[in-house]
């Protein structure tokens, strides 16, 4: 994803003030929401997104791009559960580089999915069986 200069500035800024996730994180979100948008329009799907649907989007992506290491490359950035890309997501708000409606809160991304569910069972090994890997 192409970021602008004033885009970069102030993913910087967020990762100053916050000091807790790392600038890849605050990118990979806005890669997962132009993801999930583009998935959307293609079903014929357009308005807000949601975070449960944000989620989902990211959960995606993070399959696509890290697979079983999805979780690690996380943990690496400072997300550990899907609480974490809602801070995220509200601190691209606050820097002005995402909008919320006004029904939006951060309460949303709580609990939504295990990383581990999610990013580490999801993956079977070569020579395991789907049993053994659940």
């Amino acid at each position: 994803m192409g970021l602008t200069r004033e885009t970069e500035t102030k993913i910087d800024d967020l990762v100053a003030k916050h000091d807790l996730y790392r600038a890849d994180a605050y990118v990979f979100v806005l890669e997962a929401l132009s993801f999930t948008v583009d998935k959307r329009r293609r079903v014929g799907k357009e308005g807000h997104i949601d975070g449960r649907v944000l989620l989902y989007g990211i959960r995606e992506l993070a399959c696509r791009q890290f697979g079983y290491l999805a979780s690690a490359v996380f943990q690496r950035w400072g997300v550990k559960s899907t609480l974490d890309f809602g801070a995220i997501v509200f601190h691209l708000v606050e820097a002005e580089l995402l909008s919320k409606q006004e029904t939006d809160r951060v309460e949303d991304f709580a609990d939504v999915f295990d990383f581990g569910d999610a990013f580490e069972r999801r993956f079977v090994h070569p020579g395991e069986t789907k049993a053994a890997a659940e």
